[in-house]
């Protein structure tokens, strides 16, 4: 575990910071903006350099140490940092605004909460959303360490804290609401603070960057299907199947839920993908109209942003759940709710490999290449979910 904390560490100090101050002077983040030599040049990589070798698809399962509050429990023999490196951005914006910073101030911990240090964290479309300043209105504060998803180990505690102890290895979303105040300290930092109910025991099967890539999209999944009334017998269309959502959706319905047909689209190099994750019916949407099947379903689940069309295949009376774009009736959309009670139902589905997470094969991306793995996220193209890998 210690080799694996450390895998960059090296690199990211061994060289003199040049300080450039680019936080406002009365953010609690603002810190002198170092970079090393060596992390200043692979951040100029692109996705294409050989030092960041593609993995085949993954289907098998395979606080602040200045003043301590009194509330907490401490490690002795793991002293945590008052400063650490992370990803911010201090305006809104293009990727262009994302910024690497070594001296971040490690997040306050709440009685409530628990410290974890990052080992893998996920990217999802609401991450380029809330950067990009579409929700404003309910954001935290700027500047901001972005990030939902996040696999980890706790470090420390807070007096409130039950279940959870320093060394449990952990994996959750850390935002209880998604777009209502989601925390300015987010998962793309060595450290991150959450409270204790938004997480679970990571999944024994999977590694740490497996288990960063579930939380938000197999909540999403879940919380969509039961939204939905989906439940044993009933049939279900998936239009975006080989998304980080989407592939989700297939498996928790067929396995979790006990569909009687799940049919799913994509493009036409994705069509075994669905097939492995249980599809019934592989529509290839490059090719095929899904509304000139002859059969309609209970729900369609649709995670592309097409309702108006997605309304059309739906029997009376079922639902169309919309993750993006706009809502035809009877489509409904909904904003999910973290919750690390579902992630705890579904971990034996996990471990049994029933339910598998999927990993884009471009990746898992260093840290230092956080920048374009955002810029891949907002291609559109990603197969399953994006992983940053490993977390210095």
């Amino acid at each position: 575990m210690e080799a694996l904390l450390s895998t960059t560490t090296l690199c990211l100090s061994s060289s003199k910071a040049k300080p450039a101050t680019i936080l406002p002077p009365h953010s609690p983040l603002r810190s002198a903006f170092s970079f090393s030599s060596c992390f200043e040049e692979s951040i100029n990589r692109r996705i294409s350099s050989s030092s960041s070798p593609s993995l085949p698809l993954r289907l098998k399962v395979s606080a602040n140490s200045q003043a301590t509050p009194a509330s907490l429990e401490t490690s002795a023999t793991s002293p945590i940092p008052s400063e650490m490196k992370a990803w911010l951005y201090g305006e809104y914006g293009s990727v262009d605004v994302l910024k690497f910073d070594s001296k971040v101030s490690v997040p306050d911990v709440k009685e409530e909460q628990v410290l974890l240090k990052v080992i893998a964290a996920a990217l999802n479309p609401v991450d380029s959303k809330r950067r990009q300043g579409k929700f404003k209105a309910t954001d935290s504060p700027l500047p901001t360490v972005p990030g939902y998803d996040v696999a980890g180990v706790v470090v420390k505690v807070g007096s409130q804290v039950k279940s959870l102890k320093e060394g449990d290895e952990v994996y959750g979303n850390i935002n209880e609401k998604a777009l209502e105040n989601p925390k300015q300290f987010g998962s793309f930092a060595e450290y991150t603070a959450v409270e204790e109910k938004l997480l679970a025991p990571k999944p024994k099967n999977l590694d740490f960057f497996q288990a960063a890539g579930l939380p938000l999209a197999i909540e999403t999944a879940h919380e969509g299907l039961e939204r939905a009334g989906f439940s044993a017998g009933k049939s279900i269309l998936v239009l975006g199947g080989a998304g980080g959502v989407g592939s989700l959706v297939i498996q928790l319905a067929k396995e979790v839920f006990g569909a009687s047909k799940v049919a799913a689209t994509s493009s036409t190099g994705k069509l075994e993908l669905l097939k492995s994750l249980g599809a019934d019916l592989a529509i290839d949407y490059t090719k095929e109209n899904f509304e000139d099947l002859p059969e309609k379903f209970d729900v369609v689940f649709d995670a592309v942003g097409q309702c108006d069309r997605a309304v059309k295949v739906v029997k009376e009376g079922g639902s169309v759940v919309v993750l993006t774009g706009a809502v035809t009736p009877p489509g409904f959309r909904f904003v999910v709710t973290s919750n690390g009670s579902v992630l705890k139902k579904l971990n034996p589905f996990l471990e049994s490999g029933k339910v598998k997470p999927v990993v884009d094969p471009k990746g898992p991306f260093p840290f230092s290449q956080t920048v374009e793995a955002f810029s891949y996220v907002e291609t559109g193209r990603a197969t399953g979910k994006v992983v940053v890998h490993p977390i210095p």
